[in-house]
């Protein structure tokens, strides 16, 4: 695992995003509430900026990235992903379609390399795939 000191300040703050996201998958507060918990509790990365654009472009666009995510699924309910799984193609996605600054490969690279950490074994190449996938779809409609 790398050390935290060599990473890249977006790396620190998707991982920031990625843990405060599943906290609000387990929580009923209110998103802005559970950013300021984790911000309360936790060493924030530098690039806040971009950590609070991410986190909220997810938020605003849970529903339409699970759309998108759930039409590249092959034998696989979307209901049976990992929590760590969902939220890390959310990300992923809002990246691709929102992000214009961030280029896609760098989305998906970053996506893979932090599920390799934080899920499971196989996750990082089913999130590579699912992302691949959803990004050469992205370039079609383009």
């Amino acid at each position: 695992m790398e050390n935290i000191i060599d990473q890249h300040p977006r790396r620190i703050a998707r991982e920031s995003v990625m843990k405060v996201l599943y906290a609000q998958e387990l929580n009923n507060d209110t998103p802005e509430d559970i950013l300021n918990s984790y911000a309360d509790s936790h060493n924030l990365p530098k690039d806040i900026d971009y950590m609070r654009q991410l986190f909220f472009c997810v938020i605003e666009n849970k529903i339409w990235a699970d759309e998108i995510i759930c039409q590249c699924l092959e034998n696989w309910e979307y209901e049976r992903l990992a929590i760590v799984d969902k939220i890390l193609l959310r990300m992923g996605v809002s990246e691709i379609y929102h992000m214009d600054d961030i280029p896609p490969k760098v989305s998906i690279s970053e996506m893979v390399e932090i599920a390799k950490v934080f899920s499971t074994e196989e996750s990082s190449s089913f999130v590579n795939g699912i992302l691949d996938t959803i990004y050469r779809n992205f370039k079609e409609k383009s």
